[in-house]
């Protein structure tokens, strides 16, 4: 599958897709939830702007996407609280049927999940993951085998967060028997969180790290972006 690499210029249609996925967090509301007006996110858009420029971007497929625009406020818990809420207007393509939070989440719902390690905490109150992969060929593979590979070649593991924000933009990247796990969100236990079909609507759920599921892929990204000024202090757009 295609990687982002520095390289060539994107192309004539980057502005075109930055102009979708920005009136997308608008309308959804995704931006006033990562606490962004209008002006914040056009001023953090046009940071990250010449970053995606430089990069050799693939066209966007089923399975994998040149980027995504990933919003937050700087407050997990506030964020994890808007992931409860976003996913429910999550849609499959061509779909109106509402999304679904497992309830197996527990009476906290998502509070306890935190980013793991080698994720950390989101670089910018706005990133663009570059490079996303829903990761089918892990399809049949135990989660805890399948994170190391994909660490091991410098690739970054979805979160609850990235992934939510993958599929409102790129709702078709979520397919029967073509699904995927966000193993870069952990609560502190052997579950990883995971979004499916369940019926006819996308549901985020969870499954066993040491047990494979042969219609669950692994998601990931070559890297984030951040959307920051390197003299900005975390925290401020």
């Amino acid at each position: 599958m295609p990687h982002a690499t520095l390289g060539a210029p994107a192309g004539t249609d980057l502005d075109a897709e930055l102009d979708r996925q920005r009136q997308l967090l608008l309308d959804s509301g995704a931006a006033d939830d990562a606490r962004l007006d209008a002006d914040a996110l056009a001023a953090a858009l046009d940071r990250l702007r010449p970053a995606l420029r430089a990069l050799h971007l693939p066209a966007a497929t089923t399975s994998a996407v040149p980027f995504v625009l990933v919003p937050s406020s700087g407050d997990l818990a506030h964020d994890l609280a808007a992931a409860e809420r976003q996913v429910l207007d999550l849609r499959l393509a061509g779909r109106s049927d509402v999304g679904v939070l497992d309830r197996n989440h527990g009476e906290e719902g998502l509070a306890r999940y935190r980013p793991i390690a080698e994720v950390g905490p989101p670089p910018a109150r706005l990133c663009a993951l570059v490079g996303v992969e829903r990761g089918e060929e892990f399809c049949g593979v135990r989660p805890e085998e399948a994170l190391p590979v994909l660490l091991g070649r410098g690739r970054t593991p979805l979160t609850i967060g990235d992934g939510i924000a993958l599929v409102r933009a790129f709702p078709a990247v979520l397919e029967k028997n073509r699904c995927f796990m966000l193993s870069g969100s952990r609560r502190g236990d052997r579950r990883v969180p995971a979004l499916w079909i369940s019926g006819r609507s996308p549901k985020l759920g969870w499954c066993w790290d040491g047990n494979p599921h042969s219609w669950l892929g692994v998601a990931s990204a070559a890297a984030r972006l951040p959307g920051r000024r390197a003299d900005q202090p975390p925290g401020t757009a």
